[in-house]
């Protein structure tokens, strides 16, 4: 950590701590970071401009007139309420992460709604909406997939810190790597189910790290044992098999019911390679994005390093997602654009309502949010300037 970090990290300490009406109102730091603070600026742009948020208002349906997108029917405080659009309607309701039906029908198998960590609005509403306007659709096969984990009180959690981090591998029940761990995580769920179709049965796979790896890095939202030991984490994530812990690699492949001969020659084919610095197999750490989140002071390769300081964890991974990706097909305006190509006029979607703009492929965070704000803006210009107004 170079001097400009620490001091302003300095900075923000003292800005915290100094902050007294702050501190006496609550222990809680009111202030927001990352997503929220995007979130609470976006909020507070509403708000500025005394633009009415409606909450627990679903779009119920939208209204045609003369073959253009006029307004929508929304329920607001249980009475359904027609509202009237003067230059178009912008669709950004999520994906259909939680509707198991649309999923069996376009995703791979096995599918359903158990492993994602979608919103729970993510129902499809929009894109079916769409559809029945006679919409096209584009990317249905596709998420933005991520390993995920269930809690043992069924909520789901995307696992995007510690696959990366050295002295860690993934596994099938055949006890072998699948996939390069560092990748992006949407190309690791790819693998996974690579893996499923080949009868190898990675779905659900396992993170295993050994006692250094659990020491030093978080995994999940569980921090390192250095912050919190074993007997500090809730008894059930080990009861419930979510994380499994043995003396042994032999006697974890026992508990995880898994072809512990198959996991004794991955492990020791790995840590040769990670004590080399290469993974001939799989390619982790040879890309920057593998290395960006991995631990830097491990070298020559960040994100390699042996498992052989027992005990030992596994972590049980579904195939999971943050949502899909596939929905209505538009325009560089953001258009909703019909099987011809023509548009239908004053209907627009932007974020998982909309066939991603990434396609079938993850540059890096951000992507989702990125690009949902950039073309709801540009459906906002779109509207604003090139769409004829409809009539009062």
């Amino acid at each position: 950590m170079g001097p400009a970090a620490i001091w302003l990290g300095a900075r923000f300490y003292a800005r915290y701590w100094l902050d007294l009406p702050a501190r006496l109102r609550g222990k809680r730091d009111q202030r927001v970071t990352l997503g929220a603070g995007l979130v609470a600026r976006l909020r507070r742009s509403l708000m500025d401009r005394d633009i009415p948020l409606w909450l627990n208002a679903p779009l119920q349906e939208l209204l045609l007139e003369d073959g253009r997108v006029s307004g929508a029917v929304v329920v607001k405080d249980g009475v359904a309420q027609r509202v009237r659009a003067r230059r178009g309607v912008l669709l950004a309701m999520g994906g259909f992460a939680h509707n198991v039906p649309m999923r069996q029908a376009f995703q791979q198998a096995p599918i359903g709604a158990d492993w994602t960590a979608a919103a729970p609005g993510a129902t499809g509403d929009g894109i079916r909406m769409g559809q029945a306007l006679g919409a096209a659709l584009g990317f249905m096969q596709s998420a933005w997939w991520s390993p995920s984990y269930r809690m043992p009180d069924g909520s789901v959690l995307a696992l995007i810190a510690g696959k990366a981090y050295p002295g860690s591998i993934m596994v099938n029940r055949k006890g072998q790597r699948f996939t390069n761990e560092a990748q992006p995580y949407e190309d690791v769920v790819k693998d996974q189910y690579a893996s499923e179709a080949r009868g190898e049965g990675a779905i659900p796979c396992y993170l295993i790290f050994d006692a250094r790896f659990r020491q030093q890095y978080p995994v999940g939202h569980i921090k390192p044992g250095k912050m919190v030991g074993d007997s500090q984490l809730p008894g059930e994530l080990f009861s419930s098999g979510l994380l499994t812990r043995a003396d042994s690699l032999q006697g974890l492949a026992e508990a995880l019911d898994i072809d512990a001969s198959g996991l004794a020659a991955t492990v020791e084919r790995f840590n040769a390679h990670a004590r080399a610095g290469r993974d001939p197999d799989f390619g982790r750490g040879d890309s920057e994005h593998d290395r960006y989140y991995a631990d830097p002071k491990v070298q020559p390769n960040p994100c390699l390093g042996p498992l052989d300081s027992g005990p030992y964890y596994a972590l049980r991974c579904e195939a999971g997602d943050l949502d899909t990706k596939g929905g209505l097909l538009c325009d560089e305006h953001a258009r909703v654009l019909k099987e011809s190509g023509e548009v239908i006029p004053g209907l627009y979607a932007a974020g998982n309502t909309s066939a991603a703009v990434m396609g079938d492929t993850y540059p890096g965070a951000g992507a989702t949010i990125g690009s949902a704000m950039t073309f709801a803006y540009l459906a906002a210009q779109h509207a604003l300037t090139d769409q004829e107004p409809a009539d009062e």
